[in-house]
């Protein structure tokens, strides 16, 4: 962590709206006039798309049905660790983009499934923004939630998030629903190992609940509204937190216990708003007193 370089990680699993979450944060950081550097979880994947697809058949015929992007092992950890402690210390690092389709392949130059060239951050910024999988894993020597100054867990409950994943990839990528099946079965055990346990760091959760059936994701012909959702919003530390303020701002708000508040689902990005405003202003404050 670093008052003068702040750093501010958002994590979530594959399906679970960390790409929603972020376009708040631009509006922010937009609106706000702060100039922050981004970079995405999917850079630090170990292997292109080609070369993870042999490395999925060569763990597969070991005898291990485990391996997947989630997986320690399928990504480069330390260096994502490197970058957020080079930031912390020296607001400098680099990062790359991970192609993941036809038209992110026209504006980068460079061929779906692979990688661009490593790039130097822009000089000069406020803070640093990750957005991925693995933004406050601390495991196996690896203390990436340490280094970040401001941890946001994006949580739907399971059977949502499965919602939104296959929905995502058959519309996306056109799988079908057996090959997203297939591909959640795999990421199980990391999930429970390595996903689940950084929301114990994070600072702040958002879970969304939705309040109609989801009982079977595997069959659902659309993805909850957030209409027909809550939003669980857990503190980590309550103290400084004024609920009767957040509370009375949005209505039908409530608190469920003395560390969450329970929002309707419509009132996610003004709550963000109202949340997290303050929290990147003091530390764009103290970062300048730094």
């Amino acid at each position: 962590m670093s008052k003068k370089h702040p750093i501010i990680s958002v994590t979530g699993s594959s399906g679970a709206g960390t790409t929603t979450i972020k376009n708040t944060f631009d509006q922010i950081f937009r609106r706000e006039g702060i100039k922050a550097v981004s970079i995405e979880g999917d850079a630090f994947h170990r292997f292109d798309r080609a070369a993870m697809k042999a490395e999925l058949t060569r763990r597969t015929e070991a005898g291990d049905h485990t391996f997947s992007h989630f997986s320690i092992d399928a990504n480069e950890l330390e260096t994502l660790e490197g970058v957020f402690r080079s930031y912390a210390e020296t607001g400098t690092g680099r990062t790359r983009h991970y192609i993941h389709d036809d038209r992110e392949a026209a504006v980068r130059g460079t061929p779906p499934g692979t990688f661009t060239e490593w790039a130097e951050f822009a000089p000069d910024s406020d803070l640093l923004f990750y957005e991925g999988l693995h933004g406050a894993v601390k495991s196996d020597g690896i203390d990436i939630a340490g280094l970040a100054d401001l941890k946001i867990g994006v949580v739907p409950v399971i059977n949502l998030e499965w919602i939104q994943k296959i929905h995502r990839d058959k519309a996306s990528r056109g799988y079908s629903t057996e090959a997203v099946t297939d591909v959640i079965l795999r990421r199980m055990h990391a999930y429970v190992h390595v996903i689940c346990p950084q929301f114990t760091h994070t600072d702040i959760n958002f879970q969304r609940v939705p309040v109609v059936d989801t009982s079977n994701p595997f069959i659902a012909r659309w993805i909850p509204t957030h209409d027909e959702s809550l939003v669980v919003i857990r503190f980590r530390n309550p103290r400084g937190i004024d609920f009767p303020y957040l509370t009375s701002m949005m209505q039908g708000s409530w608190m469920s216990r003395a560390n969450s508040i329970v929002i309707p689902g419509p009132k996610l990005d003004l709550a963000m708003q109202l949340i997290l405003t303050p929290m990147i202003l003091r530390m764009i404050s103290e970062s300048k007193r730094a």
